[in-house]
């Protein structure tokens, strides 16, 4: 049988209160799970601002379904699909994916819209670069490459340097936590009430929880997601 994953959003906090418009999201992936012959394994719900650019719901929806090879399930594609955030992070997961609305939008649907936006980028950059082609063509030096750019300033590049390598760094330890973002809460919460990582490790593992590579989870590991999701 099919596992699904669903992700559910309401763009306010009184929609989220209310339950308008849940529920028919809720009624559609229920009834997309029966015809389908699916289960539903867990649900998100985002309560996304205008102004949010994050999606931490997402994330955890996204991070279930991939450990737990689960099929991502939303009720409607209209809106999600012309998210930025959205259109991303299906890209760089690699979830199966359905829209209970048009559930013949997956992965290929996102992949054109992916598409699109990047034929839109690809041809800002070539402006771009063909801007400055034609000023550096009369002679003019860009950036750093103007004569005396680093002169006496030899201590910024190399802080710009180590900034960048920190900037690495943190990219590598963001993907890891978004890799456990939907176990993360409760892992500390069970850190906060006194268990030990082995206990939870045990408990991850009694629970049928995977870690990312598929194996079981072991008090290193536990710890290792702990002190990454605390910025460690």
């Amino acid at each position: 049988m099919t596992k699904l994953i669903a992700y559910y959003r309401v763009s306010t906090k009184r929609q989220g209160d209310s339950g308008l418009g849940l529920d028919a999201q809720r009624k559609a992936v229920a009834d997309h799970a029966a015809a389908a012959d699916a289960t539903v394994e867990a649900g998100y719900t985002e309560i996304e601002s205008g102004t949010r650019a994050d999606r931490p719901e997402l994330a955890k929806a996204i991070a279930h379904a991939r450990r737990s090879k689960a099929k991502l399930v939303i009720a409607k594609l209209d809106r999600l699909a012309r998210n930025v955030a959205f259109v991303s992070a299906l890209m760089e997961a690699g979830v199966d994916f359905v829209a209970c609305d048009n559930p013949h939008a997956n992965r290929l649907t996102i992949h054109i819209l992916a598409a699109v936006s990047e034929d839109e980028a690809r041809r800002i950059s070539e402006r771009t670069t063909a801007a400055l082609a034609a000023t550096k063509a009369r002679g003019t030096l860009l950036g750093s490459a103007r004569p005396g750019h680093w002169t006496g300033r030899e201590e910024a590049r190399l802080a710009g340097a180590r900034r960048g390598n920190k900037r690495s760094a943190e990219v590598r330890a963001a993907s890891a936590v978004a890799a456990v973002a939907d176990l993360l809460p409760s892992i500390q919460r069970r850190r906060e009430a006194g268990e030990s990582f082995a206990t939870i490790a045990a408990a991850l593992n009694a629970a049928g929880q995977r870690t990312v590579r598929g194996g079981e989870w072991a008090a290193t590991q536990v710890k290792r997601a702990v002190d990454r999701g605390a910025g460690k």
